[in-house]
């Protein structure tokens, strides 16, 4: 059954295609639910999306700012170059048509501009609202164990071989086996003796496993046997440990403030489309 927005007629293709683009993202949320459920649900949620994108778009059409003809093409030029030619741009817009899909731009532009001016002059959060996301949400600032850790590296690639790798390493080691200084045999061997191989503060994650399984297990001052990653040899040494902590009010603030205007932004947008259905009139026929 189709639906008719504002004498727009919408077809059940259009409302497929929705349901197709947030299937996967929608299952992985939604695993546990009952899949007769889910599905009528995700039915729903797309016809929903659809009808919503109509009254937007209905809307920015009667938006009274004009786009410059010169910003839809340069816009149109860009997005042929990051489709890689007209192929995959065609199938982008779902057309061949190079005036269609130059209006469809046209409209995507004037569509975010009139969101602009809906999210336009939002006051700035207030020190008691940032204060309470903050002690509402102090696990999303929580930084994990933090090392700081130096190492020597011999990378594995088209220009050097492992056997070539390994024994560069085994000399460095050597080194430093007979009292050479960390920092001084990182300057002669390594392939990345900048900073003297200090790679500063890193979490767990931040760098390949092979890394970290060595790396967060040494003690301040110790440094490793050779051990071997994807990318080639390895010496580290350990500097500095950090525990695992939650980060201060003041060094998270500027990021809960970006957060709350996002939401204030989202709210100011949901309103807005809830003017537009109140007085839309959406027929099944």
């Amino acid at each position: 059954m189709a639906l008719v927005v504002n004498g727009e007629k919408i077809e059940d293709s259009q409302i497929w295609q929705e349901v197709e683009r947030l299937r996967p993202d929608y299952e992985k949320a939604f695993i546990d639910q009952d899949p007769k459920e889910r599905e009528a649900q995700l039915l729903d949620w797309s016809r929903e999306n659809v009808i919503e994108r109509i009254l937007i778009n209905q809307q920015a059409k009667k938006y009274d700012e004009q786009i410059p003809k010169v910003e839809v093409e340069t816009a149109f030029e860009e997005l042929k170059k990051q489709c890689g030619g007209d192929k995959r741009l065609n199938k982008e817009f779902g057309t061949g048509d190079e005036k269609e899909i130059k209006e469809q731009i046209e409209l995507h532009m004037k569509v975010e501009r009139m969101l602009q001016d809906v999210c336009r002059d939002q006051p700035e959060p207030l020190e008691d609202a940032v204060s309470e996301y903050y002690e509402e949400n102090k696990g999303q600032f929580k930084t994990g164990e933090q090392v700081r850790a130096a190492h020597i590296v011999k990378h594995i690639n088209w220009q050097t071989n492992e056997a070539t790798a390994h024994n560069v390493i085994i000399k460095a080691q050597d080194e430093l086996k007979n009292g050479a200084v960390f920092e001084m045999v990182v300057a002669k061997y390594s392939d990345c003796p900048e900073d003297g191989g200090d790679l500063g503060y890193i979490v767990r994650g931040q760098m390949v496993e092979e890394f970290d399984d060595v790396v967060f297990n040494l003690g301040i001052g110790q440094i490793s046997e050779v051990f071997r990653t994807r990318f080639g040899f390895h010496i580290a040494k350990l500097y500095d440990r950090k525990p695992a902590a939650v980060r201060g009010l003041e060094e998270v603030k500027g990021e809960i403030i970006d957060e709350l205007k996002k939401q204030m932004q989202e709210k100011a947008i949901d309103e807005f489309i809830d003017q537009l259905r109140s007085k839309a009139k959406i027929e099944e026929v």
